[in-house]
């Protein structure tokens, strides 16, 4: 199983972009979603989670300015950042709970994709 993600880039403040992460391989169901996020010189974060019913949950920091969704027929979650403030740059990245094919259950990382906010 591989998580891809995509999306990030430069923006300036106030701007917007939207992240996707694509799970792909030996799937057979996916459960929760995450997208986490790590500025330099500091610990990760949990940014957002999406359960497979579509529940979500939020950091206080990023609650109103981003959203998180799913599409289960392509094994893609999204990132909609909206209002980017320079304290937003980070390196995001996506992971997912995946039951494969063979039934074992895991917890997948996609690689970072940098987001970088100009003030």
């Amino acid at each position: 199983v591989q998580l891809q993600a995509s999306g990030g880039g430069l923006v300036q403040a106030g701007g917007s972009l939207r992240l996707s992460c694509a799970a792909s391989g030996s799937i057979f169901s996916i459960g929760a979603m995450a997208w986490y996020r790590q500025a330099p010189g500091k610990q990760r974060e949990l940014v957002a989670t999406i359960t497979s019913g579509g529940s979500t949950n939020y950091a206080d920091s990023v609650k109103g300015r981003f959203t998180i969704s799913r599409d289960n027929a392509k094994n893609t979650v999204y990132l909609q950042m909206n209002s980017l403030k320079p304290e937003d740059t980070a390196v995001y990245s996506c992971n997912a709970d995946v039951l494969t094919r063979d039934r074992s259950f895991s917890h997948y990382w996609g690689q970072g994709t940098l987001v970088t906010v100009s003030a």
